[in-house]
């Protein structure tokens, strides 16, 4: 007893001196985890970046009371499928009491363990849960099965007309179920994925995934709707099963061809999944990682060829799990860019020469919209150009500025398949920019595609459009330095957008006619941005792509808003777009999570809400 007693008495003193508390949790998180992870822990939480798990997991009384006795339209019995191999018992006891904490009752979850010898998952646990409830099933696999034949052993097993992907070790919200079948119930989906959160071993929260909804060009760039995943059983039967060659990545692939081909997708902002933060050593981690960055190369390639759309993959080697998808060009159709020009020479001629100098895509013409020049050194340039065969000047007659007007103009005396919008301040970077460029505006359903744009000290002038930034639209990663990696790779991988600047913006024909061309009624701004909104409300995606580069000096030909005629012009033209887009402002941007802030544009995630809310 006297032993005892100082021992719980030090514990004590120690819990209420919260300074003494962090230092004994850091020394036992060094002695479970090592130094490194801990420090990496301890600096995200002084960033504010983590919090407790619980805290997120954490469902208050009555809304766990109230989704227990919700009653839904339709009976929906989702499987829940697990491949168990060399889990730690700890890992595999939270799996289970997560799926049996779900509010949602109508399930079953599917384990099949390939533990070897070597590394034995605690199958007295799974047997145990098995006999005391009867919607877990647990089955013993042949080790050489491989992960994607356990998971195809325990679709199998199951019985659902649903069924979810659930990692080994890791933890569903307990509305996670209650979410999917209401949005199966109300929305008839097909597919559903929700955000995810990663935890420590000391079971905090490291970072959140907040995902775009679907997006097809950014699936190929990396796998971002990882887990949870829950499919229709109808899936499985039309498209196929798990493919072993694919391990490593099995996941990836299972997703690429389910989202390819469900009638419809449900993406729920929510945190619903906790993935687990590896705690294998690090040799066997860098083994893992660098197959499954094969197998996702792997992946992305064979659904591109069953699609047959010729195309080469390469894995980003300074961000692995990150690809990028080079299209086979099917021919060299004439493209137009169509450069609206209002005096300023030097500018225009630095422009001009940036694209002649540089360019490596040899089938363009330019065609160069005079718009009310004064400037006699303007004239002259326009003479001298006339020796170029692949050159147009052509003078638009209206007055003031309207650049919609401009550039519609421009276009009628084009005669490109594709056009390209540039502005007369923006200077090449990328010889291969056309090309980059064109390897999405030639697929059949690519509306307009956009670049990365610079200011000349390297910070990010143009890397997407986020319709609701800034109230009505705006530029993500406006101003960060050139080499900023952006939240989950977003500065450097092709991905869809909303909308991009018309800064450079290359445009199939057909579809800026089916889009009625650049609206007159914005002739300042947010003339490109209605055009690609009306391009999305056709049915085409838009794309950014990071490989197409130049710099922008950004108004030097017309200055900026300043003067109180513009600021009025702007605030006309900001009611106009609001009114217009007004229920698709109020649902917000597909491709830019809710619980993303408004106000910033470096995808800056909202403050952490309170217990029991994601």
């Amino acid at each position: 007893m006297c032993l005892v007693r100082p021992t719980w008495g030090l514990i004590n003193f120690i819990r209420r001196n919260r300074r003494l508390f962090l230092f004994a949790k850091s020394l036992r998180s060094i002695k479970r985890h090592g130094i490194r992870k801990t420090i990496r822990e301890i600096s995200a939480g002084l960033r504010g970046e983590w919090a407790p798990l619980k805290t997120y997991v954490l469902l208050p009384k009555h809304e766990k009371i109230a989704q227990e006795r919700a009653v839904f339209p339709q009976k929906v019995k989702i499987s829940i499928i697990v491949s168990l191999c060399g889990t730690p018992e700890e890992s595999v006891r939270e799996m289970i009491e997560s799926v049996v904490a779900q509010t949602y009752g109508e399930w079953e979850l599917c384990l099949v363990d390939g533990s070897g010898e070597a590394h034995e998952t605690p199958s007295h646990i799974c047997e145990t849960y098995a006999r005391t409830d009867n919607r877990i099933k647990y089955r013993k696999s042949d080790g050489d099965s491989g992960i994607s034949g356990r998971l195809n052993t325990a679709i199998e097993m199951s019985t659902g007309g649903y069924l979810g992907l659930l990692d080994e070790g890791d933890v569903l919200h307990p509305s996670a179920l209650y979410e999917a079948v209401k949005s199966i119930c109300s929305d008839n989906v097909d597919f559903i994925y929700s955000d995810e959160a990663v935890f420590s071993g000391i079971h905090n929260v490291t970072f959140r995934h907040h995902k775009p909804g679907y997006a097809p060009d950014t699936l190929c760039s990396h796998n971002y709707i990882g887990r949870f995943i829950v499919f229709s059983r109808a899936l499985v039967e039309k498209t196929g099963v798990f493919r072993s060659e694919f391990d490593g990545s099995h996941d990836y692939d299972l997703i690429l061809r389910y989202t390819d081909a469900a009638s419809r997708i449900c993406h729920i902002p929510k945190l619903l999944y906790f993935r687990r933060d590896g705690e294998k050593t690090a040799a066997l981690d860098t083994g893992k990682r660098m197959e499954a960055v094969l197998t996702g190369e792997k992946a992305i390639a064979g659904f591109l060829k069953e699609r047959e759309k010729p195309a080469r993959v390469e894995s980003k080697i300074e961000l692995p799990g990150y690809y990028r998808v080079i299209y086979d060009l099917a021919d060299k159709p004439l493209v137009s860019i169509v450069i609206p020009n209002k005096d300023n020479a030097p500018l225009l001629r630095k422009c001009l020469s940036s694209i002649s100098e540089k360019t490596t895509y040899e089938n363009y013409e330019i065609i160069v919209v005079e718009n009310n020049s004064s400037q006699a050194a303007t004239f002259a340039l326009y003479e001298e150009l006339e020796r170029y065969k692949n050159i147009r000047i052509v003078h638009w007659e209206g007055r003031g500025f309207n650049f919609s007007e401009i550039c519609n103009f421009g276009v009628l005396n084009a005669r490109g398949r594709h056009l390209v919008f540039l502005n007369n301040d923006v200077l090449v970077i990328a010889p291969n920019w056309i090309e980059e460029m064109l390897m999405y505006s030639q697929r059949s359903d690519v509306g307009a595609v956009g670049a990365k744009l610079y200011y000349l000290n390297g910070c990010i002038q143009h890397a997407g459009v986020i319709a609701g930034l800034g109230e009505v639209a705006g530029h993500i990663y406006h101003g960060a330095p050139y080499d900023t990696t952006g939240y989950m790779g977003k500065l450097q991988i092709v991905q869809n957008m909303s909308a991009v600047t018309a800064a450079c913006m290359m445009v199939r024909r057909e579809v800026f006619e089916e889009a009625g061309q650049f609206a007159p009624g914005f002739s300042d701004s947010f003339n490109d941005v209605d055009l690609c909104m009306n391009i999305r409300k056709a049915g085409y995606s838009i794309v950014w792509t990071p490989y197409a580069e130049a710099y922008h000096l950004e108004s030097r030909t017309r200055g900026y808003n300043v003067n109180s005629e513009k600021k009025r012009k702007l605030m006309r033209e900001t009611a106009l777009f609001k009114a217009k887009w007004e229920k698709e402002l109020a649902v917000g941007d597909a491709y830019y999570n809710c619980n993303f802030s408004l106000d910033k544009t470096d995808y800056r995630i909202k403050m952490i809400q309170p217990s029991g809310k994601r």
